[in-house]
């Protein structure tokens, strides 16, 4: 006699057959059939106040394990509450799975909402979408979205009415060994690396390019930067694999990066763009010859016109490519970079200080004092705008720290259940959250996540009063701010409130003793940090319509009977340069 089950059973099962350790989201009745398979099976249920913060929290927990993480909804607004996470992890590369949970127009009761169609809504956020209309689809179905999410490295969805779920079903979950697919190794043909070998050798000021793809390729961007005596300029992506222990990293490019990483490509004749989809052609040079390894072939030529385009793992082609290159000796251009960088990091450096003393407190001060007192294997998850700002500039990588945050997709309040998703995986590993005030507040709600679940998350809100990093932008466009301003309340006090070690700090002297505090103690903390709200975040380069853009604006500011503000700008600015 075929053995029956209902349809939640075999999902949940397949799940657990996937690996899959817990799963994030919001209970509702239509979710009644999975929560109680789950709690049948003794699968964590991490309850989130909000189910935004739960996928931003499944997309953390796959970018830092590459496994498959799971996320739920349940009916209408639940599952709708998850797009914007889920688009940061499908746009990040990460493996999540999304059970959206579903009821009927047909099931419907006069007065009740007008139920969405979650199938069309999640679309544009995942590889896989699929309403599982009738029980016998469910075997299949799961097994198709476990495969495409891990697969393809993002989104699948798999949208069940809650009927559905209950539904009896024949048959079990489907194997284990089949639900996993075993990842292929992509490398380019050898004629392709024979042409690029051929490229590189006719070049004379060659400077690397590296994005996220370089993940595992430490090692081999090093060596062939060694062989080919050529800096290597990172994007944001690729800090956390290239930065460090590399003697021919030159910095960052882009709106956030260095001047140095910026000039190493404008000087280059040649350029090669390792496994980043680095989206700013203005920070690329006209004439220079350029060459793109990447993984994912709609990457290829996506930003800028590329002479030569490789589909492949670039670990494994640039292992290929080695043997084929000969070893350069002219070096003028790796040290002309180097000398930049040095220069560039002094200057950043020096504004990473006490500043005598002076309030508010500088962020890049901040930033700079939790690289030095966190952790060697800490993760850290950065929110939007300034705070990403002072994490690529200050945050030191080493091999073991991980980098994680919404640097694709871009979205506000992903810094905190970032840290949640990643302290799930490993509770005794440091998890540090440098979340701006802005981003904080949106999803302020899921601190009690941190008292609820017992995570020692340590929160570092960078507390300058206003959305600093469209301030920025208004001011560079010439228009005087408006509506970024922020009244916020002491931080410190709500934390404490809800159960959680709390500290307010105002000056800079208070801040290193305040951080160690934090970082010792047992369970979740929070160090509210009071910072400069007319700090500047200069660009690598300043383009003639942003010079023009802070005239007109510091003109319109006079006007408006603003000018402190051009004092204030200068005092914290301006007079440390």
């Amino acid at each position: 006699m075929a053995h029956k089950q209902h349809v939640a059973d075999v999902l949940v099962q397949s799940l657990v057959d996937a690996g899959v350790k817990r799963i994030h989201g919001l209970v509702g009745d239509s979710l009644n059939g999975v929560t109680e398979a789950l709690r049948e099976r003794d699968v964590p249920w991490v309850h989130y106040r909000h189910e935004e913060a739960a996928a931003f929290a499944a997309g953390a927990e796959a970018q830092l394990t590459g496994a498959l993480a799971v996320c739920a909804g349940s009916c209408g607004p639940g599952n709708l509450h998850l797009i914007n996470g889920l688009f940061d992890a499908h746009r990040s590369g990460a493996p999540v799975l999304a059970i959206a949970a579903h009821i009927p127009q047909s099931e419907i009761g006069s007065g009740y909402f007008q139920e969405t169609h979650p199938e069309q809504l999640f679309k544009e956020c995942s590889h896989y979408c699929e309403l599982i209309s009738s029980p016998e689809q469910i075997q299949r179905a799961v097994a198709t979205a476990i495969r495409v999410a891990v697969g393809k490295r993002g989104v699948a969805v798999l949208v069940i009415p809650g009927n559905i779920a209950l539904a009896e079903v024949e048959g079990a979950a489907m194997p284990a060994t089949g639900l996993l697919p075993v990842a292929p190794l992509v490398v380019p043909p050898q004629v392709a690396l024979k042409q690029l070998a051929a490229l590189l050798a006719d070049s004379r000021k060659i400077t690397l390019f590296a994005g996220r793809g370089c993940a595992g390729a430490h090692d081999e961007v090093v060596q062939l930067a060694e062989t080919l005596q050529a800096p290597v300029v990172h994007a944001l992506g690729g800090k956390e694999y290239v930065e460090w222990d590399n003697p021919y990293d030159v910095g960052m490019t882009g709106l956030i990066g260095f001047s140095s990483g910026y000039q190493a490509l404008m000087d280059a004749d040649t350029i090669l763009l390792l496994g980043t989809d680095f989206p700013y052609r203005q920070f690329f040079p006209e004439n220079a010859t350029i060459a793109q390894i990447d993984i994912r072939p709609e990457h290829l030529g996506r930003r800028c016109a590329v002479d030569l385009a490789l589909v492949g793992d670039v670990k494994a082609s640039l292992r290929l490519l080695q043997p084929l290159l000969q070893a350069r000796t002219d070096d003028d251009h790796l040290q002309q970079a180097r000398a930049n960088y040095r220069k560039a990091r002094e200057g950043l450096d020096d504004l990473a200080t006490r500043d005598g003393g002076r309030t508010p407190i500088h962020p890049q001060f901040v930033a700079r004092q939790v690289s030095e007192l966190a952790h060697e294997d800490a993760v850290f998850t950065c929110d939007v705008g300034t705070p990403t700002i002072w994490a690529a500039r200050y945050l030191r990588m080493n091999g073991q720290r991980r980098l994680i945050g919404s640097f694709v997709h871009g979205s506000m309040a992903n810094a905190l259940p970032q840290a949640i998703g990643a302290q799930l995986v490993d509770r005794d590993r440091q998890v540090i959250s440098l979340s701006g005030d802005g981003g904080f507040a949106m999803l302020m709600g899921d601190l009690l996540t941190l008292v609820q679940e017992k995570l020692p998350v340590k929160v570092v809100v960078i507390n300058n009063g206003t959305l600093g990093f469209v301030e920025l932008e208004m001011k560079a466009s010439g228009f005087i701010p408006t509506g970024v301003a922020l009244q916020n309340p002491d931080f410190s006090a709500i934390a404490r409130a809800a159960g959680i070690y709390g500290i307010r700090v105002e000056h800079p002297d208070a801040l290193e003793d305040a951080l160690r505090e934090a970082f010792a103690h047992e369970g979740p903390a929070l160090v509210d940090v009071v910072t400069d709200r007319q700090e500047l975040s200069m660009p690598p380069k300043i383009k003639a319509e942003q010079v023009k853009g802070f005239s007109l604006w510091a003109l319109k500011t006079v006007m408006n009977g603003r000018g402190d503000e051009l004092i204030e700008l200068a005092r914290s600015s301006l007079f440390r340069r």
